[in-house]
């Protein structure tokens, strides 16, 4: 949207509404929102490290009066961009779906800090990460913080006279996706079950839950879309990523009946209509999740060693000689 510039911070939706944006929205740059009212607030999530999330509250605290005290956080989903700043909100009505619980615990910020150490040793898929997360962020005195409250399918807060609705849509994305809609204001924010001009990553599936969410976000009053990586976008931007999914979707189940394994079907498929979308190397994680899909063991988890060397096969392909070293 011409309207909204992509830059670095917070940006005011209008009536109390904010989005916390962060360029260039590929690998662990990720966005958040505030919604104030009556002297209320509530977070939509927190950033990668507690650098990057003390920089963001201050920045809200200093420009949004509400915000110097937030009351209630919510957590959209599991993934560390979007839940190791939590610790910094200790102490406030922390919400999310059972699912994001499941994956914090099951990918804790000591482990992140243990990757710190030990990418070297990790071939290939520590050499990956390390370029597109570890080098970028600092996982250092980051606190396990969980969310205090869970709900399933849905549940509305108030914020001051404000109404919002949180609305489970996972799995999907992970496996606790919520969706934040406050409909008098027509503002939805979808953690990571938007991204924009980049591909998403499937870690969770099935693909079908995210096609549904898109086909309910695309049925409600909303002109303002906030992504989870991305620049503010409207119904556009959720279209979009609907056809993605359905082309995928459609294409993966062409190679799978044809007996192609899931690494063949990745370099494959082709992806001219998103020849501009940056981070393609996640399409062996999107094809994986199609294919659990269609055996019918969506709950699997992929082997994120697997995926991360993979990724980073393709990642490196392309990069100028001696580009990586140069950072």
């Amino acid at each position: 949207m011409a309207k909204w510039r992509y830059t670095k911070g917070l940006h005011d939706i209008g009536n109390g509404l904010y989005a916390y944006l962060v360029p260039d929205g590929s690998w662990g740059w990720s966005n958040a929102g505030l919604v104030a009212d009556g002297g209320e607030a509530l977070l939509v999530d927190t950033l990668f490290d507690l650098p990057l999330t003390g920089e963001m509250l201050a920045t809200m605290r200093s420009r949004v009066p509400a915000a110097k005290r937030i009351g209630a956080l919510v957590n959209t989903h599991g993934n560390g961009d979007h839940t190791f700043g939590n610790q910094l909100l200790e102490g406030s009505r922390i919400i999310a779906a059972q699912g994001c619980v499941d994956d914090m615990k099951h990918r804790p910020p000591e482990q992140y800090a243990g990757w710190m150490r030990e990418w070297p040793n990790m071939g290939l898929a520590g050499k990956f990460w390390h370029e597109v997360i570890g080098s970028r962020f600092d996982f250092s005195g980051i606190r396990l913080t969980l969310p205090n409250e869970t709900f399933a399918g849905e549940l509305t807060v108030k914020v001051g006279g404000k109404e919002v609705r949180l609305v489970e849509v996972g799995p999907a994305h992970t496996r606790g996706d919520v969706l934040v809609y406050v409909p008098s204001d027509r503002v939805v924010y979808t953690g990571d079950m938007l991204f924009v001009n980049c591909h998403p990553a499937i870690w969770a599936g099935p693909v079908t839950n995210w096609i549904k969410a898109c086909d309910l976000m695309l049925s409600w009053d909303v002109d303002v879309v906030v992504p989870g990586h991305g620049p503010i976008t409207d119904k556009s931007g959720v279209r979009e990523l609907r056809d993605y999914l359905a082309y995928l979707l459609a294409e993966a189940r062409r190679c799978y009946d044809a007996g192609l394994t899931f690494q063949e079907a990745s370099e494959k498929i082709s992806l001219d209509r998103w020849a501009t979308w940056t981070e393609d190397e996640r399409m062996y994680v999107n094809v994986h999740a199609c294919y659990r899909e269609f055996a019918g063991a969506s709950a699997e988890r992929p082997d994120v060693m697997q995926m991360l060397g993979l990724m980073g096969q393709r990642y490196f392909s392309k990069q100028p000689p001696h580009a990586s070293a140069a950072r």
